[in-house]
């Protein structure tokens, strides 16, 4: 059994005294529902793998509620800290090489010499954490390469009776993971929820794109992920038959759906999860087979949302 467990005092005590135990326990963050366990305890980080169905050569977040926090478990290097000042607490994740004596399980780290940390902004997650005051690993508390949740009902709905608790915080503001960089060398390992405008114009330079689905060094780089039970389609300019149309935009005349009648990159990113799931359950309802997708522009967190698109509408495994 499940339980739900509410922002209160109460609450947060009794998600640490769980955590302690090894148990998981999924929580709110501004980005996606993430699903906790004490990253120090390979019990617990294997738990993660097995509630998820994840693969173990699939490194995890570690998210924690301080600068100085983080300086227990990966050195900071000088580079890294216009980002940290900017953007910590906040959407972005850094991979920095970890401390020889951290005590992270390398089931975290699938046996690299780095570590992929943040700190989340949600305050949900931030009491959490300084409730608990230890590293969680925390990917998104959904079955592996499907949809990420938003909502707690959306952990209950894939994860109900596989973890201990479910910590609720409400709707995620952001709606999609988090941005990865590497810092050496400097590079977009994954898009996420802070544009990549914004990263660039801060550091003054183009950003390449890093990353590897066949040996990731960190998450989100599987091909096939974020998937709905039904197949998906993109760039859809209208509905074929035996589909569930997405729309984006005013023109989508009929969509059943529209991720921004504004055409706003970041309404898209904080609804794309949550009306996968919709056109999902509707595909089932009608016996439709497909779920097109109308095409959204890279500008923005766009550029997320396509990568989430695209790791959707790949080939299953």
């Amino acid at each position: 059994m499940t339980d739900l467990l509410s922002a209160t005092p109460e609450g947060y005590t009794e998600a640490a005294r769980l955590l302690g135990r090894g148990e998981l326990v999924a929580f709110a963050t501004e980005t996606v529902y993430g699903l906790g366990g004490d990253a120090r305890n390979s019990e617990a980080v294997a738990a993660i793998y097995t509630a998820k169905g994840r693969p173990k050569f699939n490194p995890l977040i570690v998210h924690v509620h301080s600068v100085e926090m983080a300086e227990r478990y990966v050195t900071i290097p000088e580079a890294a800290r216009p980002l940290i000042a900017r953007y910590w607490p906040g959407p972005l994740t850094l991979v920095l090489p970890l401390r020889p004596d951290a005590g992270i399980s390398d089931l975290v780290t699938a046996g690299l010499d780095t570590l992929a940390i943040r700190m989340p902004a949600h305050p949900v997650a931030r009491k959490l954490l300084q409730e608990y005051d230890g590293p969680l690993a925390a990917p998104s508390a959904n079955p592996s390469g499907r949809i990420s949740p938003t909502t707690a009902a959306h952990v209950m709905d894939g994860l109900s009776g596989r973890i201990a608790a479910v910590l609720e915080g409400g709707a995620c503001g952001v709606g999609v993971e988090s941005t990865i960089l590497s810092l050496d060398p400097l590079a977009l390992l994954r898009p996420g929820g802070l544009a990549l405008e914004e990263i660039e114009a801060t550091l003054g330079r183009a950003l390449p794109t890093g990353g590897n689905a066949d040996k990731p060094n960190a998450p989100g780089q599987l091909k096939s992920h974020y998937a709905p039970g039904a197949a998906v389609r993109l760039n859809a300019t209208d509905r074929q038959s035996g589909e569930i149309w997405i729309g984006f935009g005013s023109h989508c005349a009929g969509a059943d759906f529209n991720l921004s009648e504004a055409g706003d990159t970041t309404e898209a990113a904080t609804r794309l999860f949550g009306l996968l799931r919709e056109a999902d359950a509707l595909a089932q309802q009608k016996g439709a087979s497909c779920i097109a997708v109308a095409p959204v522009p890279d500008t923005g967190l766009g550029l997320a949302v396509n990568d989430r698109l695209d790791r959707a509408a790949a080939p299953r495994p």
